[in-house]
């Protein structure tokens, strides 16, 4: 059998298992293991099974094997712990207090506030999801009890969550940081300018959306005195901290991505516990929710590295390098194409389920056409935060519509109220493609 007919058989098996819903763990790792036994196989040219199963086992268990021992996978339970730790320690609560104190008579001021909190809580968490799970809880129903228009109410923070993929920590930019092996500080900082043009993007949203129906967002009688006002934005100091240690630190070569991990779950902890926000006994609790994320990422990440190690066994890659080259599509096409494909697919899969099914494919393409990968990678990034509020499937619609604890709004409502958001968010992307200087001056200027 051609190795390349076992390498396109796959990837549509693949398609096919996930279009039954299939979970993409047990869907890429199962037939990454079928394809890796039917190569070795069929090796002699004739069918062998006798000569494949060591060896399908030897290269699906060292791909495994390098992929959990790498250095740079142990900043996902670091940024993890910290984003539950810190959110325990009042950390993350506090930037969407310091906004709401000062915003709250402006249009939409609460509103605006939240997509501030999440970026905060983005800027420590590294999670999209976590943010619109934890921001939901707070903001909310905060706005739904000063009568916010339910749909502004809901797709703001479902919005703002989105911001967990590009302001760095970003899990997405650690994994494909690993796969592509390249930098994950640079790739940090890449993704800094287009997360606050993103947060600042979804401002003005709620700006002119208030501006245009004032009765969406009405003007609270609450008033906060100048030492009010002080207090809450000197309370925020702690977060602030946090992402001076992240961002200045990698930036300033004093740490790298791991260590500033490592150090900023520290003073968290330490913070939560001197505040007496937390004890030592919550954080049993807090770390084993911690093991259950980084398990899930890990055994998604596992699978996809033995479908690497197939794609590379069949030589797939170059025959679609091949074909690429044979079709003369220009750099301009190719990078629409991408953009189709990940925006119809993130409307069915979840963000880590789509980039391990897609890098082992796509980056040999990219890399034909000479693009940067730290440009390359927010592109994609952006795509798949995207693709978190896009229906059927918006997985931060869902979560959000999850923790609303009165219940009162239904999905649809949720992305209707997205509609004015994804507009904006294709307006950046455009940004993000048109103008490669806006990713790549601060990891350039490193």
């Amino acid at each position: 059998m051609d190795l390349a007919t076992i390498g396109y058989v796959s990837c549509a098996l693949v398609i096919l298992l996930l279009a039954i819903r299939v979970p993409i763990s047990y869907a890429i790792g199962g037939v990454a293991v079928v394809g890796i036994f039917l190569v070795f196989a069929f090796r002699t040219g004739t069918f062998m099974p006798e000569r494949a199963f060591w060896a399908t086992l030897s290269l699906s268990f060292s791909s495994t094997f390098d992929l959990v021992h790498s250095y740079d996978l142990s900043m996902i339970p670091l940024f993890i712990a910290l984003g539950h730790i810190a959110y325990k320690a009042g950390i993350t609560t506090e930037i969407y207090e310091a906004a709401r104190v000062w915003l709250v008579k402006l249009p939409g001021g609460v509103a605006i506030a939240s997509v501030a909190g999440c970026g905060g809580f983005s800027a420590i968490s590294g999670s999209s999801i976590a943010c619109a799970s934890t921001m939901g809880r707070i903001c909310t129903p905060e706005m739904l009890r000063l009568n916010y228009d339910p749909r502004l109410a809901t797709a703001s923070v479902a919005a703002g969550g989105t911001l967990g993929s590009l302001i760095p920590p970003s899990v997405l930019f650690i994994i494909y940081g690993i796969f592509t092996e390249s930098s994950i500080s640079q790739l940090f900082l890449a993704g800094f300018l287009p997360g606050v043009i993103s947060l600042l993007g979804y401002a003005l949203v709620i700006v002119i959306w208030v501006k245009r129906e004032p009765e969406i967002a009405p003007v609270t009688d609450e008033v906060f005195t100048r030492a009010q006002k002080m207090k809450a934005a000197l309370g925020a100091w702690p977060a602030v901290l946090l992402f001076v240690v992240v961002i200045g630190g990698i930036y300033g070569g004093i740490f790298t991505a791991t260590e500033a991990a490592a150090l900023s779950l520290l003073f968290a902890t330490i913070f939560g516990i001197l505040r007496g926000r937390m004890s030592v006994q919550d954080i049993i609790p807090l770390l084993r929710e911690t093991m259950v994320t980084t398990g899930s990422i890990f055994f998604i990440a596992a699978c996809a590295k033995i479908f690497v190690a197939l794609i590379a066994l069949t030589g797939l890659s170059n025959s679609l390098v091949g074909m690429l080259g044979e079709s003369n599509l220009g750099p301009g096409m190719f990078l629409v194409m991408v953009c189709v494909i990940y925006l119809v697919l993130g409307m069915f899969l979840d963000p880590v389920g789509i980039m391990v099914l897609t890098l082992p494919l796509m980056i040999p393409m990219v890399e034909s056409y000479d693009m940067n990968l730290i440009w390359f990678g927010v592109v994609i990034v952006k795509l798949l935060e995207i693709g978190l509020i896009t229906p059927p499937v918006g997985l931060n619609v869902f979560v959000l519509a999850s923790v609303i604890e009165e219940k009162t709004v239904e999905i649809g409502t949720i992305f209707r109220g997205l509609v004015r958001f994804l507009a904006i968010d294709i307006v950046v992307l455009a940004l993000l493609v048109l103008v490669p200087a806006i990713s790549l001056i601060l990891p350039m200027s490193m």
